[in-house]
């Protein structure tokens, strides 16, 4: 066996091992959506507690009077809840905006707090920081600035944690509002029902584990005061704060039934900014928690700290290696005899992706479309190969920063 043939075994084992774990977590969150589909919400008991619902925002003008609006009108009692809008360092009309918010509902706990270059600026976590030292809610919770949560999403999420002492935070979903506006929306759509949802879906099943996604969630006021609130070095704040969570010994649960609808970029390039954001604000995550994998008392966490580096670290280098060898051999600059072994694993790995893909999709009211067939496909062989090109870039742009020290700042996803 040639050493091309050793590293390309190692590359289809690597690939396929974590095929399967994700083909594990689709089976066990199929299993979750049936298990609470006619499963009421526990009710709340004793008085309403008061929350604090926060809205980070950077010149978010085109979006975050319709977001305003819709928490306004959530189905919950007015005088329980309170909106903070932290409008940070922005340059555009936003703060006219929300001006005339307030004016227009004079009668409403909504507060504005408008930042400048000198205090604000520095990217979510220190707006959240910001926003928190207004607050006076029992819980914290927290929506994007493009978020239109459905009128029952809060009221969902509270009656979650007031019932249940060993939750830190309740997480609902976050659904795309303009699914239908291209290619590119379709696919982030079936990615984030698939790979988001369903995987959270799982791994809530079999761990009891679940990672905050940056809205749509509530929180504990008390774990945002023992850990000293969001570390503003992490772009990836949610995964972040998820892990100290953990270590407090709190769970965090998902509750499908709480959902808010947001705007996903329309454009490849914008696209690959937010997306290149993500994963390198996931590896700072990923190498800040690494030495957790050698404490015993994070050892109820380790599946989702193996999982993250497998998925960084393991799946990227397994993948590019593998394209690499195929492409060495077809060329004839190599001579590897499991090239045609690895076609067909190729093969049936696409039909395994559209077949669990697809399974994923029908827990969705509206998504039970044939056409949802053929996007898939057209998905794997292009948006799932951009992913490789995204976490790549992630791990490059994480390096640099980390060189040079560069602070964390706003990176603004264009709205449309």
């Amino acid at each position: 066996m040639t050493i091309a043939d050793i590293l390309m075994l190692i590359s289809v084992i690597c690939i396929w091992s974590l095929l399967l774990v994700n083909v594990v977590l689709i089976v066990a969150g199929y299993l979750y959506y049936i298990e609470i589909e006619n499963k009421p919400i526990p009710p709340l008991k004793g008085e309403t507690p008061f929350v604090s619902i926060m809205v980070p925002a950077h010149n978010e003008g085109k979006v975050i009077m319709k977001t305003v609006e819709s928490l306004l009108a959530l189905d919950y009692p007015n005088d329980r809840y309170e909106i903070i809008v932290i409008n940070d360092n922005s340059s555009d009309n936003s703060s006219v905006l929300l001006k005339h918010l307030q004016s227009k509902y004079p009668e409403r706990n909504l507060t504005i707090i408008n930042t400048d270059a000198v205090t604000g600026g520095k990217g979510k976590s220190n707006a959240l920081n910001i926003g928190f030292q207004k607050s006076k809610g029992e819980y914290i919770a927290i929506y994007d600035a493009d978020n239109t949560p459905e009128k029952k999403a809060l009221l969902y999420l509270v009656s979650e944690i007031t019932n249940d002492p060993t939750l830190g935070a309740v997480i609902g979903k976050f659904r795309t509002r303009n699914r239908d506006a291209n290619l590119l929306t379709r696919f982030i759509n079936i990615e984030t029902l698939s790979f988001q949802w369903m995987a959270q879906a799982g791994r809530w099943k079999l761990f009891k584990l679940c990672t905050i996604p940056g809205t749509n969630f509530i929180m504990r006021r008390e774990i945002v005061e023992r850990i000293g609130g969001w570390d503003v070095k992490a772009i990836a704040e949610d995964t972040e704060i998820s892990f100290r969570i953990y270590m407090m010994g709190y769970r965090i649960k998902f509750q499908p039934k709480s959902v808010t609808w947001e705007q996903e970029p329309q454009t490849v390039k914008v696209w690959f900014k937010q997306r290149t954001r993500w994963a390198k604000g996931n590896i700072y995550v990923i190498v800040k928690n690494v030495p957790l994998l050698f404490k015993r008392s994070a050892r109820n966490i380790r599946f989702d700290i193996i999982y993250f580096l497998s998925i960084y670290f393991l799946l990227l280098t397994s993948l590019m290696m593998s394209d690499l060898l195929l492409v060495l051999h077809a060329l004839g600059y190599i001579t590897t005899t499991i090239a045609s072994f690895s076609s067909f694993l190729w093969v049936l790995a696409i039909t395994l992706f559209v077949v669990g893909t697809f399974i994923t999709l029908v827990t969705e009211k509206g998504e039970m479309r044939l056409s949802n067939i053929w996007i898939i496909m057209l998905m794997y062989v292009s948006y799932c190969q951009m992913w490789m090109v995204v976490a790549a870039y992630g791990m490059y742009t994480y390096l640099k920063d980390l060189v040079f020290k560069r602070e964390a700042k706003w990176y603004k996803t264009e709205r449309f």
